[in-house]
């Protein structure tokens, strides 16, 4: 496939090109962000959401109806590697735009859609994903919240974690087990709740990189409408599905530190009197992410293709993250071996501070939104063929499943 931009293409580019010339500065002209999802970074994300949505850039696909111009999967593509070159807030809107708007607009009822997606696309109200659980994080399938019907209400009690940005989010979109009497996969349902509810109590976590974007979640006799069910009763872990490959899509690389940098930093570190790219093995780890690098980048171009077609990009988006996060730690790992003892200094310096962020950060990444197990299992069986890994829990009882409990 030509990947190049047709003339109508490079013509679409051109007008993103010049909108964020004109509103943003671009990455090389400036230095390190703000702190994830400190006060004055959330407001500095609402600014941007908001000034995109005047505009008419902030949800280019989505309906017009709903804040968005209906364009293209390629027009929406090519304003995301645009935005990309520029330093604009990020980290804020992306789950709410990427994974719950999307379910939304699939099952919410149109009164619904109405109310809470054109306030999710101007940045007025953030949204957050409730999945994760202490005993099932990978196997979410495995959760234990519970969910019991009271008339036209539903009573929920559990506990969610390593939920991003719950401690600001208004809305968030939760799946919770009504019947344990059935199969793990066929006793979930699905809602939206409002993150002010009564009985919701929402606990950062401080993680080794000094941020706290995750968040434990206690549920305790909160209530939910039913009319705030998304899908069917028992049709959670479909709508959940759903969910889960518009993840791949709104968050699945790994972001930092990549092989240029490393190569950069190579040419100018010091070992042992000679310059560090004069490692034999220094020049073969390089030249292994510089190859994963570009696989990436023609995985990538092969979601772009199925999109330029109008299909619906599969499991094989598993891929970008098994391979960027497990990159991004081995070169945070060369980064700060390469520093000896002064790599464990906190510093602003942009280079050592981003290969410190990845080796702080990239482990997390490993596991946050499919650990590497689940994804090559995913790519095993739904890409390759294979045969599936033995299931003991299979045709049993959520309740009959064995635990440490039981």
């Amino acid at each position: 496939m030509d990947f190049n931009d047709s003339k109508e293409q490079a013509e679409f580019r051109k007008k993103c090109r010049d909108w964020l010339e004109s509103n943003a500065k671009l990455k090389s002209e400036i230095g390190d962000g703000d702190e994830f999802a400190n006060i004055d970074y959330l407001q500095k994300a609402a600014d941007w959401q908001k000034k995109k949505f005047d505009a008419g850039w902030a949800m280019l696909h989505w309906p017009k109806e709903y804040g968005g111009l209906a364009a293209s999967p390629m027009e929406r593509i090519i304003w995301g590697q645009e935005e990309s070159q520029f330093d604009v807030p990020r980290g804020i809107y992306e789950i709410g735009l990427g994974m719950a708007g999307p379910v939304m607009m699939q099952y919410a009822s149109e009164d619904q859609k109405s109310r809470y997606l054109p306030p999710m696309a101007e940045g007025k109200e953030i949204w957050c994903q409730l999945f994760s659980e202490p005993s099932a994080g990978s196997d979410v399938a495995g959760l234990r919240s519970k969910a019991v019907k009271d008339g036209d209400e539903w009573i929920i009690n559990g506990q969610k974690v390593w939920t991003s940005g719950a401690h600001f989010s208004d809305y968030g979109i939760l799946v919770v087990r009504h019947d344990p009497n059935l199969e793990k996969h066929k006793g979930l349902t699905f809602f939206f709740v409002d993150m002010k509810s009564p009985g919701i109590d929402v606990r950062p976590i401080k993680q080794i990189t000094g941020g706290s974007s995750f968040n434990e979640v206690y549920f305790n006799d909160v209530r939910i409408p039913d009319s705030q069910r998304l899908g069917e009763i028992g049709d959670g872990w479909k709508v959940a599905i759903t969910t889960l490959m518009n993840e791949r899509l709104a968050v699945g690389d790994a972001n930092g530190a990549d092989a240029n940098e490393a190569f950069e930093w190579a040419k100018k570190q010091d070992d042992h009197g000679n310059p560090l790219i004069e490692s034999r093995a220094v020049r073969e780890s390089i030249a292994d992410w510089y190859c994963q690098a570009n696989g990436l980048k023609n995985t990538k171009l092969r979601t772009m293709s199925a999109l330029s077609k109008g299909d619906t990009p599969g499991p094989e988006a598993s891929i970008t993250k098994v391979v960027s996060a497990n990159k991004l730690q081995a070169i945070g790992n060369f980064g700060i071996d390469s520093m000896d003892m002064s790599g464990m200094l906190r510093t602003d310096v942009s280079d050592v501070h981003s290969f410190q962020n990845a080796w702080l950060g990239s482990p997390g990444l490993r596991i946050a939104g499919g650990t590497d197990e689940i994804l090559r299992n995913i790519i095993a069986e739904r890409v390759l063929g294979l045969p599936q890994d033995p299931r003991a829990d299979k045709g049993i009882a959520y309740k009959d499943i064995p635990s440490g409990s039981n």
